[in-house]
């Protein structure tokens, strides 16, 4: 990925891109808010995310050791099972559940978080057009 425009604050946020490179996003951490969030602003809908989903989603990238498929889905669509997307919402994550924090827009985490994992340089992003996957940096 080419250098990332943006500080990840609201004033200076990140200037993304989805893995396909079909739309753009903006995101910035909100460490005010209560949780505090990973806001994702996409044209005039914003979603929001527990902040630690950066430093969890990394960790477990690190644990699993290999690339995982992203299987971004709506939160009212069935994630596919073994993907990023199904992990942002599954009981057994350090959350218990959604990441997403707006009801109706907890899910495509697999779409928006992973590109900022590879802003900040923690994790490889595919940008094929369709079943892209991501994996952690860990050195």
């Amino acid at each position: 990925m080419s250098k990332v425009v943006g500080a990840g604050t609201k004033d200076e946020p990140w200037q993304l891109k989805t893995p396909p490179g079909t739309s753009e996003y903006t995101a910035y951490r909100d460490e005010t808010a209560d949780p505090p969030a990973l806001v994702v602003q996409v044209q005039k809908t914003q979603l929001r995310y527990h902040l630690r989903c950066i430093d969890d989603l990394h960790a477990m990238l690190v644990a699993q050791g290999d690339w995982m498929p992203l299987g971004a889905a709506d939160e009212q669509k069935p994630a596919a099972a073994g993907t990023v997307e199904a992990w942002g919402r599954a009981a057994t994550n350090p959350v218990g559940g959604f990441y997403g924090l707006k009801k109706g827009l907890r899910g495509r985490f697999g779409m928006y978080v992973p590109p900022v994992l590879e802003a900040l340089g923690l994790a490889e992003v595919e940008h094929a057009a369709k079943g892209n996957r991501m994996r952690a940096k860990t050195g």
